[in-house]
């Protein structure tokens, strides 16, 4: 079959699924098999594509018809401008978390200590030690599989930085003090996750997005905890639901911590709050 009529066959199958982004996904797919890009839909749309390639191509189809996350099906993500691992067993890194990732950076010195707790692919904290000189970092997660996937992404986007990922639930094997704390933890409200998007309520990990009755039980726990691994002057950073500024700022405020802050993301949804402790 032709390029383009293989790329429009695959579109076609995934709007009838009712794929959101039909056309995108299917050209990303088709690239994904032939290892191409955007420009030969234009300019080699009448190229014949092998059968093993058109095989794979409409298998992949398939699965993503199937409401299968399409980064579950190519095995990566983009995030922050790297290209990260991913599976079933970590959240998929969003565009929004990039607006948590670059205020951070904005706060981050050299030979800073950070620990990312919640870190799944471990996007957060190798994206920070990625850019950012002689910094040290400790991700923690309860999830083994999750930590397998980080440490495969550190070996191959940070392989010379000074990274540790730790089996932990929350703080309890976590040692040492930090500079800096950053989380993007649980929280969609427990009612509310069967009602999720089918990608995400089918396939992406429960314990990555369970917040518990009011989605704000992982903040307590992170707020009360973190005082005792944070630098005198140190700051914890959280990415939160578009609805819980409100709540998670007044944790803050009062666990003690100072000049708290709230941040949108790009759809202008509160996305970011921190602050530091004193």
């Amino acid at each position: 079959m032709m390029y383009r009529a293989l790329y429009e066959n695959g579109k076609e199958l995934l709007v009838q699924a009712g794929i959101e982004d039909a056309a995108w996904d299917a050209r990303l797919l088709l690239e994904h098999v032939c290892h191409t890009n955007r420009n030969d839909l234009l300019v080699h749309g009448d190229r014949e594509v092998a059968d093993t390639e058109t095989d794979a191509y409409l298998s992949l189809i398939r699965r993503r018809a199937e409401h299968i996350p399409l980064q579950h099906l190519t095995g990566v993500c983009e995030f922050m401008g790297l290209e990260f691992a991913v599976s079933e067993n970590v959240l998929t890194p969003r565009q929004d978390t990039e607006v948590l990732v670059e205020e951070v950076l904005r706060h981050l010195h050299d030979g800073f200590r950070i620990l990312d707790m919640c870190t799944g692919s471990g996007c957060i904290l190798l994206s920070l030690l990625h850019y950012s000189n002689d910094c040290i970092g400790v991700g923690a997660d309860l999830s083994k599989a999750a930590l397998a996937v980080a440490s495969a992404n550190a070996v191959s986007l940070c392989p010379d930085k000074d990274v540790t990922f730790v089996h932990s639930d929350l703080f309890s094997n976590v040692e040492g003090k930090f500079e800096i704390i950053v989380s993007n933890p649980p929280y969609i409200q427990s009612s509310v996750i069967d009602g999720l998007m089918e990608e995400v309520r089918d396939h992406e990990p429960h314990m990555a997005l369970d917040g518990g009755t009011d989605g704000l039980d992982f903040y307590k726990r992170i707020i009360t905890d973190s005082r005792q691994y944070l630098c005198g002057g140190g700051m914890l950073f959280f990415e939160i639901g578009y609805d819980q500024r409100e709540a998670v700022c007044a944790l803050m405020e009062e666990a003690g911590f100072a000049a708290v802050t709230a941040l949108k993301d790009f759809a202008g949804n509160d996305r970011v709050v921190y602050g530091t402790m004193m």
